[in-house]
């Protein structure tokens, strides 16, 4: 994989990390702190987290604006309800049976590990926390990743549909590679830190959101001088 313009070589290491790091300095000029997860609790975010998946931001936050009005954002709440009330609530998140077993899942197994303790979870060594939660049904590498990064501050670097579609416009990576080749960009390339990971992803979402989306604004693009595709979509 090449950048276009220098020459910037994936086998290139200097390169490619005063790029990787170029890029989140233009992305923060542009757009300034973003305060991402909007949330009001760390349970907030898992919740967020599974319901995010093929889903829109503003239909998951309806459905957790639901949870919340019934008062039963919560672990035990989650628990003790009855499946179809759990997927009346999630609803407008889409695929809301399937996201209800999610949930369910997710609750049960916090509550029978970590006594629904956030905290107990946290100390929890970074790579054996990201396989148990692996292992909850229902959870894969960026909804696990999600989970670690803004509900617990660990420094693990989110990789989503966003990501991808940026990155590989931009040459660093192809958007068939692997979850863990594009999540390795990032961690080879930037000092492993919670604060940085979390507000790169960010600027990455509000990027794809304002310009480079799926028929991008190139030319308010503030990466277009840097960009393999910039122009030319």
């Amino acid at each position: 994989m090449l950048y276009c313009e220098t020459g910037v070589s994936m086998n290139n290491d200097n390169k490619v990390k005063l790029l990787v790091n170029d890029i989140y300095g233009r992305l923060s000029q542009a757009y300034g702190p973003q305060h991402w997860w909007p949330a009001e609790s760390p349970f907030e975010v898992m919740v967020g987290a599974v319901l995010t998946q093929s889903a829109a931001w503003t239909n998951v936050e309806k459905a957790i604006r639901n949870l919340k009005t019934a008062q039963v954002l919560s672990p035990e709440a989650i628990r003790n309800m009855s499946f179809s009330e759990l997927s009346e609530y999630v609803k407008p998140s889409g695929y809301y049976n399937v996201k209800a077993r999610k949930l369910k899942a997710l609750v049960y197994w916090f509550g029978e590990n970590y006594a629904d303790d956030i905290g107990r979870m946290a100390e929890i060594e970074t790579q054996k926390m990201r396989e148990e939660l692996l292992a909850v049904y229902g959870i894969g590498p960026e909804t696990a990743d999600s989970i670690l990064l803004y509900a617990l501050g660990k420094a693990v670097f989110v990789i989503d549909a966003y990501t991808k579609r940026v990155f590989s416009r931009i040459g660093l990576i192809n958007e068939e590679d692997s979850y863990n080749d594009c999540q390795r960009l990032f961690t080879a390339n930037l000092k492993a830190d919670t604060a940085l990971f979390n507000e790169y992803h960010a600027l990455i979402v509000k990027l794809a959101k304002e310009a480079c989306s799926k028929k991008p604004a190139c030319g308010g693009c503030c990466l277009s001088q840097i960009c393999l595709n910039g122009g030319k979509i």
